[in-house]
């Protein structure tokens, strides 16, 4: 059987990415001051209400969640998420300081934005990581106490889409609501791994004769 697993540099260059690609979709949403869920949404919404920055919220709000995924996941997920939270973190301040949007439609930054993030997820998916936090909470809440991950996820993430009408316009939580949809639509379509399963190469009537003329030692 072939080995699957991606080396050590193929994971970090793919994070690598796929923390640029959030970064870049979290720096859309700032600019037109919108909303996203998860620990992410967390710490843009904590922005909206005290002068901190993004990246060290999202940063510290990460950190108390690491022991349950070396605990309960593995040991490669807990570093692969470090480095993805923590790409994240130093790409989503470094990132204004070369971007510069003058102007930009918010419907626009919320679907582009929801789909850089979701495909930066994706990847993360697929290299045996995730933006850390609620999602790992999530995961230990289901295997602990039966609390389907997905309940819970959409819980916690109607909570927050909730408390930003008390700081952003209702109009923007709305889009920031189709934001959410449009980085769900992406994961959810894509993550599929039974979908993407390579064929087996087929064997030509020459090599099933060879097969016969020369059988395996058992």
């Amino acid at each position: 059987m072939n080995n699957t697993s991606h080396r050590v540099y193929e994971d970090v260059f793919a994070l690598l990415c796929a923390g640029l690609f959030i970064a870049f979709g979290i720096f859309l949403f700032q600019s037109q001051e919108l909303m996203v869920g998860g620990a992410a949404g967390l710490a843009l919404l904590t922005t909206y209400i005290a002068p901190l920055d993004f990246g060290l919220l999202f940063f510290l709000i990460n950190l108390p969640f690491y022991y349950l995924a070396w605990r309960h996941i593995s040991k490669r997920f807990m570093i692969n998420t470090f480095i993805s939270v923590t790409t994240v973190s130093l790409f989503s301040e470094w990132v204004p300081h070369f971007v510069d949007i003058s102007r930009i439609d918010p419907i626009f930054a919320a679907v582009f934005g929801g789909i850089l993030i979701g495909v930066g997820m994706l990847i993360m998916f697929r290299h045996s990581s995730s933006l850390g936090g609620l999602g790992i909470l999530a995961f230990y809440l289901q295997s602990r106490f039966n609390i389907r991950a997905g309940t819970f996820q959409l819980a916690v993430d109607t909570c927050i889409l909730s408390l930003s009408f008390l700081y952003i316009d209702a109009e923007l939580v709305l889009i920031s609501i189709l934001a959410a949809f449009c980085l769900n639509m992406v994961i959810s379509l894509n993550h599929r791994p039974e979908r993407y399963t390579l064929p087996s190469v087929k064997k030509s009537a020459a090599d099933d004769d060879a097969d016969h003329l020369h059988p395996q030692n058992g």
